[in-house]
């Protein structure tokens, strides 16, 4: 059977004619049929979306201009369709920008822009107008007023999707009685069946936006979310890419377009924290990838440099027998000097011995007889043979140790501390006498100087081991070959070549990898967090109490890490007990760029983390020992980031990025284990309770039996509960004295720590003669004592004062939990 994509070549002019069917279609017109992709795939979802589109582009703008947001958000019913307000004190947009704004997609100043903010693409508030058009078939209204204009600009205006540009129906200049800001007015297609999320979505906001206040009017609800500070985010500052994490392809384009002309300024002038001496590192870690490592072998003994000193006098010619002389011996004397050497170094040293020669002897060694002499002293030293003595220090399987080479016996002793000592001399010998073969036949191959990569390394060793495995029969395994590269590789010395010029390497992808790799392993500092604004620590805890009634609180934020070269940071809260759910999971907030993400829960890096974290090690409970965990528990982790890495246009989930987890867990675990602390304590306390309630009911019953039998008064329980508790007592003396009441308020600690005590004793008559350090404050006809105390364990501490006989007394203590105290006033 003829298949139809056989017969095409027959059909005249059919490549011609599909050509013309080819065409371009714009960013609007591609959204116009996948809205979904930006959360607009439902009239419930449609609302909220456009809802959070709005109030974040309204909290950016007041931010930027320094202002603290007032937003108010009103949802109407407007016939078959819902009617979207919302009303913002930001700065107010100008007449020319206004359209473009709202009526062109990927249009904003954020996207090229290191720095956090709540938009990027400049796709939100007009795709919110795309959606409204295309379920309405009504204009966006938009107002808009500036600081310090006396009149408004309006709007009325849809996207012609053809061309992704504002198509303006109505242009205008109006009245307004706010001093600036701007409104938009949009009708949908819509319904009110995600108004939890909506709900969750404003009071989330107000969460992690105290510096804000949020009011929501909606048919048939009405809320308000006032602000819980006046201090607004900090300003943020944009800045370049990080070193750490930057792609190829990034890279790459970076080279083209930077106008330096060195590796040295291009990473200075293109990225952030690189200074001369990181700089430094990243090219001596590049030459590494680039040219590879030079072997540096070890140098001779002192008796044997008389034959580099030998090797270097007869390579040496025409120079006279007295500065030869001292050319040769000061190049051996320099070369003995060192531990190891590298051809580079020797290199290095020649050069050296012949500059103080040519200074002592007025003789000139120009390039030629110092490259021989370079070449005499590198083949001497490389093949030496072993002395005796060294021979007898590595054994040899073949019985002519004297005939190993100086490499054989540097290699051997590198394979021998590298391997485990359960592999015999003989066998490591010979691993060495291949290894070092391979070494040998590079000068076959023009590679005298020993210069190899980490990789061509690799398959030196494997080679060998190889052989070793196949001739010898024994196992060499992956640790073993792995631990030997390393140890090899340490000894070996970076060259001092230049790197490529950065036109170079714009036409060389393998040179600009390298370059990335070196960039990736090098240790730069974090990058600065100037160009983001996290809540903090103080602000997550004040957002939490604003809006959940809750007994504990705690919060975390952590240091600034880096992903793709774009710094973030990742904050945590946690919120429990009080009149929080205590059936089924706790709850999960999660926010990008202090923005709720309502949707896609399931979906997002934020809830996988929470779930794999063993919240029992916390004293939550968690059936099965992973998930959420169960109770009266909000769980808050807030990201930012000069580039969130949502996983689609929609923005509603954080996509699963390593070094984003891992910060994830780290600040989560870190505000957990205050709840941790907290929960003990709270275990630790109910116990005293119920211990302190079971001493209550039997102390009791034992006094009166012992006032019985001794016929004497009841004893005082509360000081035998103090010392059995080890507790802290405070107890009131009053003892009359003609003119009045001397009072004692003794406290006694039987803890075993330090504790610090506020009092404040509420008399009802003037008191007079106070103890140091007391105060007192006359209020409504009451006093007010106040006094405070550091009592170590096992001491005592006294308030006094006099007031009239008739006087009342109401106690209040401070510092120390009720149930570690006890009060018999």
């Amino acid at each position: 059977m003829t298949s139809f994509q056989s017969t095409l070549g027959d059909e005249p002019g059919i490549a011609e004619e599909l050509a013309e069917s080819q065409q371009a279609i714009s960013i609007a017109e591609f959204f116009e049929k996948n809205k979904h992709m930006l959360g607009f795939d439902s009239g419930a979802r449609g609302l909220v979306t456009a809802v959070k589109e709005a109030v974040d582009n309204a909290l950016d703008a007041a931010e930027e201009a320094g202002i603290l947001p007032d937003i108010y958000v009103e949802i109407q019913e407007a016939g078959d369709y819902y009617r979207l307000i919302v009303e913002d004190n930001g700065p107010g947009l100008t007449k020319e920008s206004l359209p473009k704004v709202f009526g062109k997609l990927l249009y904003g100043s954020r996207f090229h822009a290191r720095e956090q903010s709540r938009g990027q693409q400049g796709i939100g508030i007009s795709a919110a107008v795309l959606y409204s058009q295309l379920t309405s078939g009504k204009p966006a209204k938009i107002t808009s007023r500036t600081q310090g204009s006396s009149e408004a600009e309006y709007f009325e205006l849809i996207i012609d999707t053809d061309d992704n540009e504002p198509e303006i129906s109505v242009e205008e200049t109006t009245t307004w009685d706010r001093p600036h800001g701007t409104r938009i007015e949009l009708e949908m297609e819509a319904n009110m069946r995600a108004r939890q999320q909506l709900h969750d979505y404003i009071k989330h906001t107000a969460v992690v936006n105290p510096h804000a206040r949020l009011e929501l009017r909606e048919p048939t609800e009405h809320f308000k979310f006032e602000r819980a500070t006046d201090q607004l985010p900090e300003e943020t500052e944009e800045i370049r890419p990080h070193p750490h994490g930057v792609e190829l392809g990034t890279v790459m384009k970076m080279l083209t377009a930077t106008d330096s002309q060195t590796v040295s300024g291009f990473l200075q002038g293109e990225f952030t924290r690189v200074g001369k001496k990181t700089t430094d590192s990243i090219i001596d870690a590049f030459r590494d990838r680039h040219y590879g490592r030079e072997m540096r072998w070890r140098s001779p003994e002192s008796h044997e440099s008389a034959d580099v000193a030998v090797a270097v006098e007869s390579a040496t010619a025409n120079k006279g027998p007295e500065p030869t002389r001292a050319f040769a011996e000061a190049v051996a004397d320099r070369v003995g000097d060192r531990d190891r050497i590298a051809y580079h170094e020797l290199f290095e040293v020649v050069e050296s011995a012949a500059d103080g020669v040519e200074d002592e002897y007025e003789a000139t060694f120009g390039d030629t007889v110092r490259e021989n002499a370079v070449e005499a002293a590198w083949l001497e030293l490389i093949d030496a043979a072993e002395t005796d003595d060294e021979a007898a220090q590595s054994p040899a399987d073949n019985g002519d140790e004297a005939d190993d080479s100086r490499l054989v016996a540097d290699l051997y002793d590198l394979a021998d501390d590298a391997t485990s000592t359960r592999k015999d001399d003989g066998i490591i010998h010979a691993f060495a006498d291949r290894l070092a073969a391979k070494f040998e036949d590079e000068r076959e191959a023009e590679n005298v100087r020993h210069r190899l990569t980490h990789s061509q390394l690799r398959e030196y060793v494997d080679r060998a081991a190889d052989l070793t495995e196949e001739y010898d029969d024994v196992s060499f395994g992956e640790t073993a070959r792995e631990n030997v590269v390393e140890a090899i590789w340490d000894v070996m010395g970076t060259v001092p070549d230049d790197p490529p010029l950065v036109r170079e390497l714009n036409d060389d992808r393998d040179a600009t990898s390298n370059l990335v790799d070196a960039m990736r392993a090098t240790d730069i500092m974090a990058p600065p967090t100037r160009c983001l604004s996290p809540i903090t620590e103080e602000l997550i805890t004040a957002g939490l109490e604003k809006e959940f009634d809750a007994d504990f609180f705690a919060s975390a934020t952590r240091d600034a890490g880096v992903s793709g070269g774009d710094p973030f940071v990742v904050e945590a809260g946690i919120a429990y007990g009080g009149d929080l759910e205590a059936e089924g999971k706790g709850e999960v907030l999660r926010f990008a760029n202090r923005v709720p993400l309502v949707y896609q829960r399931g979906a997002c890096a934020t809830t996988d983390v929470v779930k794999t974290i063993g919240w029992r090690n916390y004293g939550l409970d968690q059936p099965g020992g992973s998930g959420l965990p169960n109770g009266p528990v909000v769980i808050m982790v807030h990201v930012a980031s000069t580039n969130v890495p949502f996983t689609s246009e929609s923005k509603d989930a954080i996509a699963n990025v390593p070094e984003i987890e891992d910060e994830i867990e780290l600040a989560v675990r870190e505000a957990s284990r205050e709840l941790k602390s907290y929960l003990n304590k709270r275990r630790s306390m109910q116990q005293r309770r119920k211990k302190q309630n079971v001493l209550g009911k039997i102390l009791p019953e034992m006094a009166e039996k012992v006032a019985e039998v001794t016929d004497r008064d009841e004893p005082d329980i509360d000081d035998a509960i103090a010392r059995i508790m080890n507790n802290v007592l405070v107890e009131r003396q009053i003892e009359e004295n003609g003119d009045g009441s001397a009072v004692s308020l003794v406290i006694e600690n039987n803890s075993s720590t330090t504790e610090s005590v506020e009092v404040t004793d509420i008399v009802s008559a003037e008191p007079t003669n106070l103890s140091d350090g007391a105060t007192v404050v006359e209020m409504d006809g009451e006093w007010f004592v106040k006094w405070e105390a550091d009592v170590g364990s096992g001491d005592d501490a006294t308030l006094e004062y006099e007031v009239p006989d008739d006087a009342t007394f109401d106690l209040d203590i401070k510092g120390i939990e009720s149930e570690k105290l006890t009060v018999s006033s």
